[in-house]
């Protein structure tokens, strides 16, 4: 059980310790927080460490191992990135203390956003015209199928997944939604569990992978889901680079099954540069920009996740373990 907030002492002014960015960028968190939220004390994490008075919460990306043991009483951490299994697979990470992901609906709508761009990309052809430009070719391949032709089935229907449903719903496309629990959403037609999984997958036309990162969604996404598509169908990764077995994709791609791929996230990054990826006529690369929001947009929503707690109330994004995401 995480402690209860409401157990420590009252502040006015909630001590945000930051690791994030380094100490390079300290100075630029700490003017932000002094425009948007002045009611907030910021300190560099390693001064928080000898500060007569303990910080409240840590604001972390990637601190070294073993070190966030250090801040026993903190509230609360946050990370500033979505996923979070660098963090977890400390061995003295303190469980025991809520860790909150970072999110915020400028997070969700840019991702919505690259979707939505994603899914017009592949059904219209858009690889092949950018093909065809390098090359100085003026040849013309009619498409005639509309959005509300083309079903888009989205793999991991949490907080991202289901803004990404809304674009794409308000956008004429029919939404599919796979995920373990099987949430429903208005519009969408939901599946649930590996027993529905080859129906959600014998739907969909474009999917999209936006699972979180646990144990059972590495290599998720091998030969038998992608052959489950129908002949012709594309496929959409910005969840894990470890999801998608990208061996197995690009089989395929080239035996025809699969007509085009959508790929911001790989398995090892920076893509190396021999990678048979670059240079695949069907798919098309973007370098793990699909969401990045600003340091002003994560700012806004560190202080919406700390006057959610401060208040003894629970963040939408708040770390399960049982769950591992």
């Amino acid at each position: 059980m995480f402690p209860d907030p409401c157990e420590f002492p009252v502040k006015h002014t909630p001590l945000l310790a930051i690791e994030s960015g380094g100490i390079e960028n300290y100075d630029l968190w700490k003017n932000i927080f002094s425009q948007i939220a002045p009611d907030i004390q910021t300190i560099w994490w390693e001064a928080a460490e000898n500060s007569p008075a303990p910080p409240d919460y840590l604001l972390v990306s990637r601190p070294p191992v073993g070190k966030i043991a250090h801040f026993p009483r903190v509230k609360a951490i946050l990370c500033t990135g979505a996923g979070v299994d660098h963090l977890v697979s400390d061995p003295a990470w303190p469980r025991d203390i809520p860790l909150v992901r970072m999110g915020g609906q400028r997070t969700a709508q840019l991702m919505a956003e690259y979707v939505l761009w994603a899914c017009l990309t592949l059904y219209r052809g858009a690889r092949t015209w950018a093909w065809q430009q390098e090359r100085r070719i003026f040849e013309r391949e009619i498409i005639t199928c509309v959005a509300s032709e083309v079903p888009v089935g989205i793999m991991g229907f949490g907080h991202l997944g289901r803004k990404v449903a809304k674009t794409l719903l308000d956008n004429n496309f029919p939404v599919l939604g796979w995920s373990r629990r099987g949430t429903p959403l208005e519009g969408v037609e939901v599946f649930s569990g590996n027993t529905q999984l080859k129906d959600f997958l014998a739907k969909t036309h474009i999917l999209i992978n936006l699972l979180p990162n646990t144990q059972e969604t590495r290599d998720k996404i091998d030969k038998d889901v992608l052959s489950a598509l129908p002949l012709g169908a594309c496929i959409v990764n910005v969840g894990r680079g470890n999801q998608l077995v990208e061996e197995d994709l690009l089989q395929l791609l080239n035996a025809g099954h699969l007509s085009g791929a959508v790929l911001d996230v790989f398995r090892h990054e920076p893509l190396a540069q021999n990678s048979p990826l670059w240079g695949h006529p069907k798919i098309t690369i973007s370098p793990h920009a699909a969401s990045e929001a600003s340091r002003y947009d994560h700012a806004r929503y560190i202080v919406d996740v700390i006057e959610t707690l401060e208040k003894c109330g629970e963040p939408e994004l708040l770390y399960d373990w049982k769950r591992g995401y």
